[in-house]
Formats: structure tokens, sequence, C-alpha cells
């Protein structure tokens, strides 16, 4: 990939006690870029995330922003350097408003100026958010959910976003919308790195992609050339594919 890496992740390791959730795991994330995280339920994807955002401890490997090791660095000073993450699941702050839940979000910028600003750009970004914004966030649903996620981390106002499953259980049109906006993230300049099930809807994206299976990167390479590829989306991904 051209570009200048933002993150690097080489030879990645996580054990719970006995238990390996990622075994190697190595990627590169560009300035600018997308890059799509693929693979099954299982593969490792979530652990990889939580381990580059510092929620986990990494039991080898490295993690590198920016030039600068930050490899088991705790989640707070990732997120001030510029990482951010929406979660899988959400982790919302259920009896708090969208707002509230928003603002929480900017709690590590110094210049608390900034908050109004960034508050109108993720309302800009997803409008329903902005007609919701005192409604408490445990009774929007599973769509609303993600978009605050989404806001949430765009509130610490960072140079590369994770997103974790962003369409898992949602409806089709809500998945689109979501992906539209990724998009429009991207042609703002964002850096995005995407770990997703949903394979055709990451590489159609993406620009660059990994694919994990039972914690180990097995296979990378231009997202248009794994898309074309057959026996990679039977092999590699799970996708049913018909021959002519």
């Amino acid at each position: 990939m051209s570009g200048r890496p933002l993150l690097s992740v080489a030879n990645l390791q996580v054990r719970y006690g006995d238990l390996v959730g990622v075994a190697d795991v190595s990627l590169s994330v560009p300035e600018g870029a997308v890059v799509a995280l693929l693979g099954s339920n299982g593969a490792g994807k979530t652990t990889t995330l939580n381990a580059i955002a510092g929620l986990v401890p990494s039991a080898g490997g490295s993690v590198t922003w920016q030039g600068q090791a930050i490899t088991n660095r705790p989640a707070y000073a990732i997120v001030a350097g510029g990482l951010a993450l929406a979660p899988e699941g959400w982790r919302l702050f259920v009896q708090q408003t969208v707002e509230q839940n928003l603002r929480l979000g900017a709690t590590v910028l110094t210049d608390k100026a900034r908050v109004p600003a960034l508050l109108e750009r993720v309302f800009s970004l997803f409008p329903r958010l902005a007609e919701r914004r005192k409604q408490r966030s445990g009774t929007l649903s599973g769509g609303e959910r993600q978009m605050l996620a989404t806001g949430r981390a765009l509130m610490s106002d960072p140079k590369l976003l994770m997103l974790d499953e962003p369409s898992l259980g949602l409806a089709p049109a809500v998945v689109e919308s979501m992906y539209e906006t990724l998009v429009r993230l991207r042609q703002e300049g964002l850096t995005l790195l995407l770990a997703e099930q949903a394979v055709e809807l990451a590489l159609e994206v993406a620009d660059y992609a990994y694919v994990l299976q039972t914690g180990r990167t097995v296979l990378d390479g231009p997202a248009a050339q794994l898309a074309d590829d057959r026996d990679v989306q039977r092999i590699y991904l799970g996708l049913e594919t018909e021959r002519p």
C-alpha cells in the first residue's frame, strides 16, 4: 500500500490465561486509507482492535502509532493521541442522554472550546442524533445506538477511527446509511480501520484488506482484488460463489 502508515501492527499476540485470543496478527493502515479487517466470528478481529486501543493487554508483538510505540499504553492515552474505537455492542451509558454520551467522548480534549463544533459535526453526520439529543441512549434503536457509538468516538477528533462490526444486527437500510457516512468521513480525510463480518460490504468501501483466521493474518491484498477472487472468497471469507 502507498501512503505513510499511521498505524502498524507487527506479530500481535493476545492471551486470556491459557486461551489464545490472537496468535499472530500484522497489519498496516496508511494515512487517508480505508482498511478492512475481515474474518468470521472468533477470528480475532475484536481482540485485535481492543489491543490496539489499549483495552486488553498484548502478550507479544508491537503496535506503532505515527512512528511511536504504543503497545500496552492505557486506553485514555491512546485516545488522546488521536486513535479512537467505536466498539462492538456500542458500550453506551444507557441512563445518560445522547448529548451526554457524545460529550463524554470529548473528555480527552485539552481545548474544551472545540466541543460545540465537534458536536455539530456529529449532528450533521447523524441528523437522527440531533433529533434525539435529550433522549436517554437506552431507549434508542440499534441503528441509533451504532450512530451514537460512532459519534462518541468522533468527538475525540481522531486521526484514525476504528469501527468494530458497525453493520452487526442492523437493518439493511440502516447499514447502507452507516456506510454512506463512512464514505463521507473518508472523503473528509479521516483514516478508517473497519472490522467486519459483512465482507462484501466492507470490500466495497475499503482500499486494502486483511483476512484473519483463528487469530492469525492469513491473507492481505487490495480490496478489489480480494472481492474479485472467487477462491479467496470461498476458502478464506466463507462466501458461497457460483462458477459460470
